[in-house]
């Protein structure tokens, strides 16, 4: 009986990615967009710079290899995360002996998949966070690291990071930040509370931030009053010692607590999590792709994922 269910773990997880890729399921056969379909969605590189992981599938459908299997290019790519695995070599097989088609062997392809790709450039906003925390500042995590820095666009630190023990009465609502640059088509929501009008010119993006009753009003836990220590700390943290620099960041953090990804996914992206979609202004269909989150299980389950090869594509 063990042997039968271990052998029919590859179809059930098979089925898993399949069926939960929406839209993506009748194109993308490997279910690569499951993931990949989010805009935002990036890592940190080397030398600070960010790799881009989002592919709008429409875009790559209208590509010169919109036809292909992402891993007929991406050969490497056998389990979740895969990062360091992404070498691609067109002349193995695609190019192979076609003398017209054939690339060179110092073929750039970091321009591949550029028009397809959206993420924020630059956002300023006046958080404390922001001083030593880059706009996408996670980084240890190579499994989810992407998924969360794609939150960037969409909430303040202080949503998922804020110590809940230390408030009570969270309300949870829209807050405005500044204009946004964007790589690719500009996503999220520009919309100004203030104004209650979306902006037309500029990317103003609200986003989700995290609110305490305080002498009868609300107030946002985004801390924007420490920014000028925290500007402060960064000037002479290299000539501070040890123990001072320890103190320094304990106080900048006494209100933050970090958390598993399992916990802060399922903080929002459930039944009774913390937000409240609709009245945060989504519709019906959207409330629920974001409650029952189709990739939320496999980031949350799996260490690391093996994909199946059930039909040799």
């Amino acid at each position: 009986m063990k042997k039968n269910l271990f052998s029919i773990l590859p179809l059930l997880a098979f089925c898993f990615i399949a069926l939960t890729a929406n839209s993506c399921l009748a194109l993308d056969e490997g279910g690569c967009l499951t993931c990949h379909q989010y805009p935002g969605l990036v890592r940190l590189a080397k030398n600070n710079g960010l790799k881009a992981l989002h592919i709008d599938e429409a875009k790559y459908l209208k590509s010169p290899h919109g036809k292909l299997r992402c891993n007929k290019c991406h050969t490497t790519i056998i389990k979740v995360p895969h990062t360091g695995e992404t070498k691609v070599d067109c002349t193995t097989e695609c190019h192979k002996g076609d003398k017209e088609k054939k690339l060179p062997d110092n073929y750039a392809l970091s321009g591949f998949h550029k028009e397809e790709q959206s993420f924020i450039v630059a956002l300023k906003d006046k958080s404390s966070c922001r001083v030593c925390h880059p706009l996408y500042p996670h980084s240890n995590n190579t499994l989810v690291r992407g998924f969360l820095n794609l939150h960037a666009g969409f909430m303040l630190c202080e949503v998922c990071h804020i110590n809940k023990s230390k408030f009570d009465n969270l309300t949870y609502e829209w807050e405005s930040s500044k204009n946004a640059d964007f790589s690719g088509t500009p996503f999220g929501t520009f919309y100004n509370p203030q104004t209650k009008k979306a902006h037309k010119s500029k990317h103003f993006i609200s986003r989700i931030t995290a609110f305490a009753p305080q002498n009868g009003k609300k107030r946002s836990l985004t801390n924007t009053w420490d920014t000028a220590r925290a500007k402060a700390y960064v000037g002479k943290e290299k000539n501070l010692k040890p123990d001072e620099r320890e103190k320094e960041l304990a106080y900048f953090h006494k209100d933050i607590e970090k958390k598993e990804i399992s916990v802060a996914c399922n903080e929002c992206h459930s039944v009774n999590g913390i937000l409240d979609f609709n009245k945060l202004g989504f519709d019906e269909k959207k409330t629920k792709d974001l409650i029952y989150l189709n990739i939320k299980g496999l980031v949350t389950k799996y260490k690391t994922f093996y994909f199946p090869n059930l039909f040799g594509y």
